[in-house]
């Protein structure tokens, strides 16, 4: 039986990293086009998009399709999120150099904000117009939402607990938040974490325009998502996974692991405001990010870059800016924000994660991410935003990051990170 410490303590570094986005089919080539500004937005060229009239008809669809990847009875037997989790975590896996691992200290902490919504309707369809007997005996697997860490937690062996986080938008950055619980507290030395979403769907594509709540520029999707800017009128919906491998920065040493970041503090707090829009002074948000910075020990000055939430929509833009003035005051001057929305569209539940990914290159390339499409800063926006090209971070001493993830409902979380 493996000895390990129970102290909550216990630090908690990250050793693989893995992904599948509207920018890249991994983590290389996600963090290659978010340098150079690209956009993942483009048409959606499926028939539905005409056969139901939606009035939006593009989004930031995943750059590789997970049938390019996965073996045919894979995507059969797994919903869309579940494969993109499935790919994603893979990737985190082999980054972390395939670690030994005693099952029993191994947990997977998988989120998702809808789950999986394509299996749940397509199979609705199957039975209203073929009958009961054509639904797909795996139907109710493929679509519950913890089919994702059900998926990996079977694939590598995770016995250590296998959850999952669902709070809208925030659910990637908790399942982070969990996985480093379960790691300080001693119930699991490695957990493989994340976030994953497939919901470019009909269904919620309708549902979503109706609360006006995304954006129309059908004419332009590569400039669709502007976060911060005035002429802003919604989010674009994305869909892809983000998934790291969290270990115990003693298991890590003794391997001789490659360290990519060390999670200082996640904090999580709820505005119990309202089910869709943000408290609107950042009473909320800043309780979080406070929190994230006490539990590493740490003040607003020691933060050098903040991978924001940032939307793209007129109401959320603005209240996370005051969520951060309220947090730091006037340290958040000297604070690089970016906001990769702009260029991955909105992930939903996998967002939390893809963009705790890339806060942790940010910190190990120095160097800050753009926000595009920013052509007219928002008056109302105090932040330093980081736009049109990426900006060199501090060249020397240890970086600190925070990423903020927020949902419907209120769920808050801003997770903390540094260089090794």
């Amino acid at each position: 039986m493996t000895t390990t410490s129970t102290s909550s303590s216990r630090r908690v570094v990250v050793t693989g990293m893995g992904a599948t986005t509207p920018l890249g089919g991994d983590v290389r080539t996600s963090w290659e086009a978010a340098l150079a500004g690209r956009s993942g937005a483009r048409p959606i060229t499926d028939p539905w998009i005409e056969e139901f009239e939606l009035p939006v008809t593009f989004a930031a669809q995943a750059a590789v399709r997970a049938d390019t990847i996965l073996e045919r009875r894979e995507i059969k037997r797994l919903d869309p999120s579940q494969q993109f989790a499935v790919i994603a975590a893979r990737e985190a896996w082999a980054d972390a150099g395939t670690p030994e691992v005693d099952p029993l200290r191994l947990g997977s902490v998988v989120a998702t904000g809808i789950g999986g919504i394509w299996t749940l309707l397509t199979s609705y369809d199957t039975l209203k117009e073929k009958g009961a007997r054509r639904v797909l005996p795996l139907t109710v697997p493929m679509l519950m939402a913890n089919g994702p860490t059900a998926a990996i937690s079977i694939e590598f062996t995770a016995r250590a607990g296998a959850h999952t986080p669902v709070s809208a938008c925030a659910s990637g950055a908790e399942a982070i938040a969990y996985g480093a619980d379960m790691i300080r507290t001693g119930r699991a030395d490695i957990v493989i974490c994340g976030g994953t979403e497939a919901a470019i769907h009909p269904l919620p594509i309708a549902s979503f325009t109706s609360m006006h709540a995304m954006s129309r520029r059908n004419e332009d999707p590569e400039r669709a998502s502007r976060p911060f800017d005035t002429a802003r009128d919604g989010f674009v919906l994305g869909e892809g996974a983000g998934i790291l491998v969290l270990e115990s920065e003693e298991h890590a040493r003794a391997r001789g692991a490659r360290v990519h970041a060390e999670v200082l503090g996640v904090g999580l707090s709820a505005d119990a405001y309202h089910v869709a829009a943000p408290e609107p002074e950042g009473a909320g948000t800043s309780r979080a990010m406070l929190d994230a910075l006490h539990q590493a020990d740490l003040t607003p000055a020691d933060l050098c870059h903040v991978n924001a939430h940032a939307t793209s929509t007129p109401v959320g833009d603005v209240a996370e800016d005051k969520g951060l003035r309220l947090a730091f005051g006037d340290a958040t001057d000297g604070i690089a924000v970016s906001a990769t929305k702009s260029m991955t569209g909105h992930l939903l539940g996998a967002a939390g994660a893809v963009e705790s990914i890339f806060t942790i290159l940010a910190l190990r390339d120095r160097l800050a991410p753009p926000t595009i499409n920013v052509d007219d800063l928002d008056p109302a926006i105090t932040l330093d935003v980081v736009r049109k090209d990426p900006r060199p971070l501090p060249a020397e001493g240890r970086l600190v990051g925070l990423n903020n993830a927020f949902g419907f409902g209120g769920h808050n979380v801003s997770a903390v990170f540094a260089t090794p």
